[in-house]
């Protein structure tokens, strides 16, 4: 079974940045495009960066200029740099496929939270 573990979320003031993490298995990571998703209270979990397996990047409007994702193909890992991070930014982000089809089961997800 596929795992998804994010972490490197925490309690940050706006202005300032954090780095997400999501480690998958070797096999998952290997043949997906990869996404960070985020959801914030009352609402519907979103899409904000994708990255395909020849490094294309991909954001929402809302984070570009200010979020980078990238892919460590040596430690079966994405990362999400999130730089000049506003309060609106405050959600729990996941990782998964960047393709609904090949969505296998989320993770626990990593709370970001923007406050000053």
């Amino acid at each position: 079974q596929v795992q998804l573990v994010e972490s490197g979320g925490g309690l940050v003031q706006p202005g300032g940045s954090l780095r997400l993490s999501c480690a998958a298995s070797a096999s998952f990571f290997s043949t997906n495009a990869m996404g960070w998703y985020r959801q914030a209270p009352g609402a519907q979990r979103a899409l904000v960066a994708g990255i395909t397996l020849s490094g294309s990047v991909s954001y929402v409007d809302s984070v570009k200029g200010r979020f980078a994702i990238s892919r460590d193909k040596t430690k079966n890992t994405i990362y999400l740099q999130m730089n000049s991070l506003k309060p609106e930014d405050t959600a729990i982000y996941y990782c998964n496929a960047l393709r609904q089809r090949q969505w296998t089961n989320w993770g626990q997800g990593t709370q970001v939270t923007v406050s000053s």
